[in-house]
């Protein structure tokens, strides 16, 4: 059952999402999949491009959808996402990096056509916690159930 619903996401709520650390034979395993650009796989082409082997900016959305997923959307009224508007990856992410996630509303509105559900417009962001440099930012709709009242 879960716990958190619409009515508990009001906007100027920011959720700390934890704490990962980059791992580097993962990082390297979803480029060679999914991204196997010679920069996300091979050490010198990340030198010179990156300044050292960097992860794959989808790789690394993931680690935020993650920690997303394990604080929020486990235990939430989630009805999915329509998409977003915003995705940036302001600055590279290395192997051995500890990346901090947070979540944040901005907007909060009840549909229209189905008033049992929400529309959340959210800020996730990825910094890394030695330098706070923002790895990661994405801008999206959240729906999630209105909390049903009692009968």
């Amino acid at each position: 059952m879960a716990e958190l619903y619409f009515d508990d996401l009001t906007p100027g709520t920011v959720v700390d999402l934890g704490t990962t650390v980059v791992d580097r034979d993962e990082m390297v395993a979803f480029s060679a999949r999914f991204d196997p650009q010679p920069f996300h796989l091979h050490e010198a082409e990340g030198e010179r491009v990156f300044g050292g082997l960097a992860a794959s900016g989808w790789f690394t959305a993931s680690l935020w959808m993650r920690a997303y997923v394990d604080a929020v959307l486990s235990r939430a009224a989630s009805l999915g996402s329509p998409g977003g508007d915003e995705i940036a990856w302001p600055a590279p992410v290395f192997a051995g990096d500890e990346l901090h996630a947070e979540m944040e509303v901005l907007e909060a509105r009840v549909s229209r056509s189905r008033p049992s559900m929400g529309l959340i417009t959210l800020r996730g962001t990825l910094a890394r916690t030695g330098d706070g440099a923002v790895v990661y930012r994405s801008r999206f709709t959240g729906m999630f159930e209105v909390r049903p009242t009692a009968p």
